[in-house]
């Protein structure tokens, strides 16, 4: 597929999806989620690590509006069931990990997009915003899901029926992201969070991944069971091998990915 609405680099085991409409701030069209679900496809058979951001000021300011699947008495459950639905999943189950650099406006379906990621990184400048509400309609994408699981229910109803800013440093404090970084060191902080996921050990990663999204399925004792599991097959890998050469060498692993 030929991109037009994002902009995809592989390098070095990393890949770099950015949203690439500025001049819309990176609204979502039918042909953007096409796009982007495609990248990050793409880029988890290339790529150890995976790195979602924003051309410009904004990070994505969720549905297009303006777009032509948006006008006249657009089928929002069509839209959601076969545009976004597959966007999301191809973030949320991308078997290596992914952040969301956050920077800038985060609002609607595009608050949701970075927080279907691992991890969400946001320069100080950023906010997030539920702005359904404004519109009469939910949190969708996922909104429902994610903020009552990250900050709990009492600030997700908060942030859904008020749809006021969450700054990017309250979206911190209160669980909803991973960190808020100064504007000043934003680029080369995720830049070297990344590169360390990249050159990490893929598959113990991949575990973390697998037994900490399945714990709200779980009771103990499966968690425990599962955490058995994934640990035997983490053991049985490469870089398992080599961490533990390298601790008793006492030099840093030089992980493969496998």
């Amino acid at each position: 597929m030929e991109y037009e609405a994002v902009l995809l680099d592989i390098t070095d085991d990393l890949a770099v999806l950015t949203l690439n409409r500025p001049d819309k701030m990176n609204a979502l069209t039918t042909q953007m989620r096409a796009e982007i679900t495609h990248a990050m496809k793409e880029s988890a058979r290339h790529a150890r690590a995976i790195v979602v951001t924003g051309a410009g000021p904004a990070f994505c300011s969720g549905q297009d509006l303006g777009d032509a699947s948006s006008t006249g008495k657009i089928d929002l459950e069509r839209a959601l069931r076969d545009e976004y639905e597959p966007m999301l999943e191809a973030i949320y189950d991308c078997p290596v990990p992914t952040i969301a650099a956050v920077n800038g406006a985060a609002a609607g379906a595009g608050a949701n997009l970075a927080l279907c990621a691992d991890v969400v990184i946001a320069t100080e400048r950023a906010y997030f915003l539920q702005a359904f509400a404004r519109i009469g309609l939910l949190p969708d994408a996922g909104g429902t899901w994610f903020m009552p699981r990250q900050m709990g229910i009492a600030k997700a109803m908060g942030a859904a029926l008020f749809a006021d800013k969450i700054s990017a440093r309250q979206a911190d404090d209160w669980g909803l992201i991973w960190e808020a970084v100064s504007d000043d060191q934003f680029d080369a902080h995720w830049r070297e969070r990344a590169a360390y996921l990249a050159n990490g050990p893929t598959a113990g990663f991949r575990a973390i991944k697998q037994a900490i999204r399945g714990t709200y399925d779980r009771t103990l004792p499966k968690q425990l069971a599962a955490e058995a599991h994934l640990q035997g097959e983490c053991g049985r890998t490469r870089d398992f091998a080599e961490g533990v050469v390298a601790f008793l060498e006492k030099r840093p692993p030089k992980f493969e990915g496998r």
